[in-house]
């Protein structure tokens, strides 16, 4: 038999290695290809134009295509995977997430991340960290950055608990703040093949909309879709570490709901092409293999984007941005369904409740 003492190969970070202020360059770069984006169209069957079409996106001023915003996040993501929650319990939230310079195949990104707050469990068992982290491409231009807080496991109870260190997050970024390409000309956004009339001007404060389709989540799929982003936490994959979970079951990843939830929300915001921030998510409760995921959304704020970098354009003409609220619930076709009670609790059925900003051209 082997030696079972294997000082090569990384267990992964438990809670007690983590300090506040410490800086973590996670390896390793990932070039994304016209390969990674067809898989990824193939898991979600996402059909917003700019990112469906070089022809749609150089139309109104990219280069080509670029990658879809979601899946810049999750490659990042996953880049954190090994060294922040490879024995992490459940990923627990989003803020703070801005996207800056667009992605397009060929395009390689790194990430790294600073621990910015600490704080142990009741239980003494686990313990919640909160990073801050930032994607960059080849030419380290930022990406995506975003701070996440995610449940992970101790090595030993009896460790002594930090002092615990909960970071002030803002409630939301502000529409100022968020980043719009470069160059782009929105009075040459073609509707029609886009797939919907609704522009920024026909949206209004209060408006919700029902998505109307669902999608059954599959092991294979949920599986395929977190090694695509390299995401190597053990809730995903290992069914005989599950059997000791909370839950006795693999966990799909919270970010392949939120990819779905984004596809669905095509019916109903079929121009909303680009994600321009995540204020903040929270992965309410699990979603398992077997599962159907609906959604729907809240318009929450209509504004209009300026670009505050010289990486991004000053404020774009024709172009506006929607702060939306998007609801995801399993095996609960959404309609009218509020997603909360008159408490504020969470409906038993809701999984994801996202805050976000979309950039959608506006009527010329």
């Amino acid at each position: 038999m082997a030696n079972r003492e294997n000082t090569k190969a990384d267990p992964g970070n438990f809670f007690e290695d983590f300090h506040v202020g410490q800086e973590i360059i996670h390896p390793t770069p990932r070039t994304l290809t016209r390969g990674d984006v067809a898989l990824y169209t193939a898991l979600y069957g996402s059909r917003f134009a700019v990112q469906s079409s070089d022809a749609f996106a150089q139309r109104i001023g990219f280069k080509a295509a670029p990658v879809d915003d979601l899946l810049v996040f999750h490659v990042v993501f996953g880049k954190t995977v090994p060294d922040i929650s490879l024995n992490a319990v459940a990923n627990l939230g989003y803020a703070d997430c801005r996207f800056g310079e667009p992605v397009f195949p060929g395009d390689t990104l790194s990430a790294r991340s600073r621990v910015i707050g600490l704080k142990e469990n009741s239980n003494a068992r686990t313990g919640v960290v909160y990073v801050r982290t930032t994607g960059v491409n080849q030419d380290g231009r930022m990406v995506v950055e975003y701070v996440r807080w995610v449940m992970i496991n101790k090595r030993r109870p009896s460790s002594p608990a930090p002092e615990p260190v909960i970071p002030d997050l803002p409630e939301a970024v502000a529409a100022a703040d968020l980043m719009t390409p470069a160059g782009l000309d929105p009075g040459s956004y073609d509707r029609q093949l886009a797939g919907s009339a609704h522009v920024w001007d026909d949206y209004q404060p209060g408006e919700k909309i029902d998505h109307v389709g669902g999608m059954t989540v599959e092991e294979a799929e949920h599986m395929m879709a977190a090694h695509l982003y390299q995401n190597t936490a053990r809730v995903h994959f290992d069914q005989h570490a599950a059997r000791d979970s909370r839950f006795g079951r693999r966990i799909v990843y919270g970010g392949h709901v939120i990819s779905i939830a984004r596809a669905l929300s095509f019916n109903g915001l079929a121009n909303a092409f680009k994600v321009a921030a995540i204020n903040g998510g929270r992965h309410v409760a699990p979603v398992f293999a077997g599962d159907t995921v609906y959604a729907w959304t809240e318009v929450l704020a209509v504004a209009e984007p300026a670009g505050p970098s010289d990486q991004i354009s000053d404020q774009i003409s024709g172009m506006g941005a929607l702060r939306l609220r998007t609801v995801a619930a399993k095996d609960q076709p959404c309609g009218d369904f509020p997603g909360r009670d008159g408490d504020g609790k969470f409906d038993p059925s809701v999984v994801l409740e996202l805050d976000y900003w979309v950039l959608l051209p506006r009527r010329t």
